[in-house]
């Protein structure tokens, strides 16, 4: 997950859904209330313990936690050489990885019906009208990392929503690359505030829609995910063209990058 937020256009949300934890992603987070602080105000060390441990899933958030903090420390620089070096593979791979997370999230489907496809089609209009937006030219000020934090952790938990790609329309994605890779603490430490704050929100709302309007919210997300297939599409047009020669490695990585997700997904289905 870690290593597809960093991305623009890549959704980490997208993965969890793939490896089968998004469920229990939302609901986990969903579930934090901080109803644990009361007994600690009281004085109740050992209630807030117990509330403490039963509101929060340990077991699922610090594996969860720790792998999304490597990736970010560690492939930030990768992920950033490929996309400037290898730009047309790069999002040819990322191109191949949202169909084909498309193509899951529309086999867990149980109908397809008017309202259904009419979802669908509203998401992928509202994704397309939104990648199509220009960056937003802001400053970087305590407050508006604080913002950011809030905005771009609602679409990483978002299957085929890039929050690095929210945080390049706010105007904050290379600055806070540059912050990961000098370990600016002050502006990691707000963003990270803004984003706890964030992710309890939005996770409850999404925790709502998916546990009464599952059919409906998975075809919205389906129509996201090819809503947002314009980004890497553009950046492999921008750097090859039409030219045969340059797009046929690209179809290939593609085809790479679509398999992976594939087998991932029947992995997991058969550990799960």
């Amino acid at each position: 997950m870690g290593s597809a937020d960093i991305v623009p256009g890549v959704s980490g949300g997208t993965i969890a859904l793939i490896t089968g934890i998004y469920g229990h992603l939302v609901e986990a987070i969903s579930k934090i209330r901080f109803g644990f602080l009361k007994p600690l105000f009281k004085g109740d060390f050992n209630g807030f313990l117990t509330q403490l441990f039963e509101e929060i899933d340990f077991k699922f958030f610090i594996p969860l936690i720790l792998g999304i903090g490597v990736a970010f420390l560690t492939l930030a620089k990768v992920v950033t050489y490929c996309m400037d070096v290898h730009t047309a593979l790069t999002y040819s791979f990322f191109l191949g990885l949202i169909i084909a997370s498309a193509v899951i999230l529309f086999k867990k489907l149980n109908q397809i019906n008017l309202k259904n496809i009419l979802f669908a089609i509203l998401g992928a209009v509202l994704t397309f009208i939104f990648v199509s937006l220009n960056p937003i030219a802001a400053n970087h000020s305590l407050l508006v990392i604080f913002i950011s934090g809030m905005i771009a952790i609602c679409a990483m938990i978002l299957p085929g929503i890039s929050g690095s790609f929210l945080l390049l329309l706010l105007g904050q994605y290379k600055y806070m690359l540059n912050a990961l890779h000098q370990l600016q603490l002050t502006d990691i430490i707000v963003f990270v505030v803004g984003a706890v704050i964030g992710i309890l929100g939005f996770s409850k709302i999404l925790n709502y829609l998916l546990k009464n309007y599952e059919e409906v919210t998975m075809a919205f997300l389906i129509g996201v995910m090819l809503g947002s297939l314009k980004v890497p599409a553009v950046e492999i047009a921008n750097s090859v063209g039409l030219n045969f020669a340059g797009l046929l490695p690209c179809l290939i990585v593609a085809i790479v990058g679509f398999a992976i997700i594939i087998i991932l997904e029947t992995r997991f289905d058969y550990i799960e």
